[in-house]
């Protein structure tokens, strides 16, 4: 993988090469009787804003394996990536080169993506009013009544494919880990105990438990708080940054696990609206 990385720019300068040699004469001929075509873009794009193209491909992995989760909307999250962003007021529009089509967003952050033609041909970009790596991106995927405190495994198993190829995890604990990860396939990502697919809980967490049927196990400490291997130098470069205390990973490759597995959690603290006044 790392030599086609290594030699993606050679190949471009020399396609480019090619492409100016052959075609100069022609393009100068058309140059001189055509006039340039202007185009007005409404908005400067960030190369980490997430793609409105990928989204609309996690989507449609969504309704393709939706049998992971058969009773569970699709929704999109926004979570805090730094200490100083602002969770309250944040607006949300799918913006073009010609479109700009606002995204009503939840009182959690969450957002349904509407489908817009425009939008996708002319690959636009979702922008929030926010630093792009001030807030991480996940997809959100639960099955209505569920016990409290408990997520359902076939949930986790459609998020992680949903939000990796929808492309919105962008940072990794590691330096420059994207680089590899960015040409892994969700299913390289969701089937593979090296996935490391980040779940965020909703509150820090003492414990995180499977229980299927009979069967009852506590998640050991290397699948809790990213892995507990996070340094402060390391730490800048994850997408936990500032909720490490309430993440975890799930067995989604273990089979033996079915999908109608609860996971279960145990918090350090209790729901706001029963914490003490």
């Amino acid at each position: 993988m790392r030599p086609l990385l290594r030699c993606l720019p050679l190949v471009c300068a020399a396609l480019a090469a090619a492409g100016a040699g052959a075609g100069a004469a022609q393009e100068i001929k058309q140059e001189a009787q055509e006039p340039v075509a202007k185009v007005n873009v409404s908005t400067t794009r960030d190369p980490v804003d997430k793609s409105y193209r990928k989204m609309i491909q996690g989507m449609e992995r969504f309704e393709r394996e939706h049998a992971f989760a058969p009773h569970a909307p699709l929704r999109f999250q926004l979570l805090p990536r730094t200490p100083d962003v602002k969770m309250d007021g944040i607006t949300l529009r799918v913006a073009g080169d010609t479109v700009s089509v606002p995204v009503p967003i939840g009182p959690d952050n969450s957002f349904v993506l509407p489908r817009n033609e425009q939008a996708l041909r002319e690959d636009a970009a979702v922008l929030a009013n926010r630093k792009t790596t001030s807030m991480t991106w996940r997809a959100l995927i639960r099955t209505p009544g569920l016990p409290p405190d408990t997520r359902r495994l076939g949930d986790l198993r459609l998020e992680c494919r949903v939000g990796t190829e929808a492309g919105l995890v962008s940072n990794n604990s590691q330096l420059f880990a994207w680089l590899s990860n960015a040409l892994l396939s969700a299913d390289q990502v969701c089937n593979s105990l090296e996935g490391n697919y980040l779940f965020f809980a909703d509150r820090p967490l003492f414990g995180v438990r499977l229980r299927a049927g009979d069967r009852v196990e506590d998640l050991p400490f290397n699948m809790l708080y990213a892995g507990g291997n996070q340094t402060p130098e390391m730490l800048r470069f994850c997408d936990c940054q500032v909720l490490l205390d309430r993440t975890y990973y799930a067995p989604l490759w273990d089979k033996s696990w079915p999908d109608d597995t609860l996971v279960e959690f145990d918090y350090m603290t209790a729901p706001a609206a029963q914490a003490a006044p």
